[in-house]
């Protein structure tokens, strides 16, 4: 009979667990559509740029404190409201080559509340010389 209830105890208080860890929010979470773009070759003093997409698919709402590049030549721009659970936002990410040869990558690091505090994207190209 002991036997009897330590079982029955024992799955009451897994059952108890498993209904508080549902319950439990996950919080906001970032999810992109992609997280990187690659312009291939472009010509020095070109400017490119990308509106990278995301979806906040937590159950808070979403709120991007700050969007910084590596260096002057990229610039982002962001929403600045929260952003609801479900809901969708966009990032404009610019780089400007002038100045500028060879592979680069230019990152840029999207501070938030989210699951994930730090997210990256980046803008990928090879830039080449101007020809005259």
């Amino acid at each position: 009979m002991k036997k009897l209830g330590l079982v029955f105890s024992l799955l009451a208080f897994v059952l108890v667990f498993q209904a508080n860890a549902q319950t439990e929010t996950k919080g906001a979470i970032m999810t992109f559509k992609e997280k990187s773009v690659d312009f291939g070759d472009i010509t020095q003093g070109d400017k490119v740029s990308h509106t990278f997409e995301l979806t906040n698919t937590g159950d808070t709402p979403l709120i991007i404190s700050n969007v910084a590049a590596t260096c002057g030549c990229t610039v982002p721009s962001w929403p600045k409201e929260p952003i609801a659970p479900g809901a969708s936002a966009k990032i404009q990410v610019s780089f400007n080559s002038a100045g500028k040869m060879g592979k680069q990558n230019s990152i840029v690091r999207i501070y938030s509340n989210g699951s994930e505090p730090i997210e990256k994207v980046s803008l990928i190209s090879n830039v080449l010389p101007k020809t005259n």
